[in-house]
């Protein structure tokens, strides 16, 4: 080996102090850096803690301010006016008239005019929203359960029954068609025929067929005996049906409220006009109805304010007359498709010998028939009891079958 050259073993372990001794300051000033790190994130957040700590209070703080502001007693009233800048203009329920501010918790878009609200009895801030409200009798209108009725339990009717399905079923269940043809549908339907015809048969059947939400009222209830009251209903009741639309609302015996407008000076008669007046605006007034329909059904035309037949109002006059004699036989089959007839009965013979009579009576009269058949402890209604049935029902009309031989009974 040459002098002064150092072995190649040395050279090598000076290399691998050197880069171990490098290492090992590398990792002490990193784990240095780390510790201060450390240090700094325990230092923020014991600060994150102590500010957590302080914000709870605050929010323990405000929560029982907002207890104390909903606390009764609260003042209830109605936003009358929105005046902007989080000011509202709001009638209390004792009379006066305030301008208020509203809680910062309740979203703006939600104050509008109208909306009945709670105000604070000491600042005066609105506080809470509360829901609209209706009275209970138009609660009371609202049918739950759907009528079981349908459009294959009415005989003779099939053209009445295309007429309301056009008008009503229609535009809630396939409003398209409407728009396509570029037609706007009807938006009121009256149906009008002696009594017993079947006028609120097709009213339930048309509540049963669709979907929407079923309101009955009869024309005598919207009659209240103190002024004002009447007409509040009728609003609140279209409130109701355009809340929850698609609706119907079927108002029986429209005449009690729709009867023509007179002089007369009676307090009575005035307070029937202006319900009368408060409907007609509901039905086609400024407001948009949505997706209302309305059913009227009248035994008498006749009398009915002409502002409320014109269209717009009542678009569709449907007319349900007594039935023919094949009327008569659809609905006799209809009744009677339950029950026990004997093999002497004829259907097409009980229709002849029922002239002038409505769905009412022949209902009537197979509910009769097998009366009679149970009184003789029978299983099984025989013809007679049919001609014994007629012959009651008749009792008040003008002649009776009892006369009519067997002979033309099974001609």
């Amino acid at each position: 080996m040459p002098e002064g050259r150092k072995p190649e073993s040395d050279s090598n372990t000076e290399e691998v102090t050197r880069y171990l001794l490098d290492r090992i300051s590398s990792l002490e000033n990193r784990n240095i850096e780390l510790r201060e790190e450390n240090r700094q994130v325990e230092s923020e957040k014991k600060f994150l803690e102590s500010q957590k700590t302080r914000y709870e209070r605050e929010i323990r703080k405000l929560k029982g301010e907002i207890e104390k502001l909903r606390s009764p007693p609260l003042i209830i009233g109605k936003i009358t006016d929105v005046a902007g800048d989080n000011r509202y203009v709001v009638q209390s329920s004792a009379g006066p008239v305030f301008m208020v501010r509203a809680s910062g918790f309740i979203e703006p878009e939600d104050l509008k005019a109208g909306v009945r609200c709670t105000l604070n009895q000491q600042s005066l801030a609105i506080v809470d929203l509360l829901p609209q409200t209706f009275d209970s009798q138009v609660y009371g209108m609202e049918v739950e359960d759907p009528p079981v009725e349908n459009y294959s339990d009415i005989g003779g009717l099939e053209d009445q029954i295309l007429e309301i399905k056009e008008a009503v079923e229609l535009p809630l269940c396939k409003p398209e068609l409407f728009e396509k043809v570029g037609i706007s549908p009807p938006r009121g339907v009256l149906l009008h025929g002696p009594p017993g015809t079947g006028k609120t048969l097709l009213a339930r059947a048309v509540a049963h067929e669709t979907n929407a939400k079923f309101l009955r009222v009869v024309g005598s209830e919207l009659v209240q005996k103190y002024i004002g009251e009447g007409a509040r209903l009728v609003r609140e009741l279209f409130e109701l049906a355009k809340r929850d639309a698609p609706s119907i609302i079927f108002i029986d015996e429209i005449d009690a409220i729709g009867a023509q407008r007179t002089e007369s000076l009676t307090s009575g008669d005035r307070e029937v006009q202006r319900t009368l007046m408060q409907l007609l605006a509901d039905l086609d007034g400024f407001k948009n109805r949505g997706d209302v329909k309305i059913i009227g059904a009248t035994n008498r035309i006749d009398i009915l304010d002409p502002a409320l037949l014109r269209p717009g109002r009542f678009d569709r006059m449907i007319e349900i007359p007594e039935p023919d004699v094949d009327g008569r036989y659809a609905i006799l089959k209809i009744h009677s498709k339950n029950m026990s007839l004997g093999e002497s009965i004829y259907l097409e013979n009980i229709a002849e010998l029922t002239e002038r009579m409505n769905g009412s009576d022949l209902k009537s009269i197979c509910t009769e028939a097998g009366m009679f058949a149970i009184r003789d402890d029978r299983d099984t209604i025989e013809m007679a009891d049919f001609v014994m049935a007629i012959d009651k029902v008749r009792h008040n009309q003008k002649g009776s079958v009892s006369e009519l031989s067997d002979g033309a009974m099974f001609a």
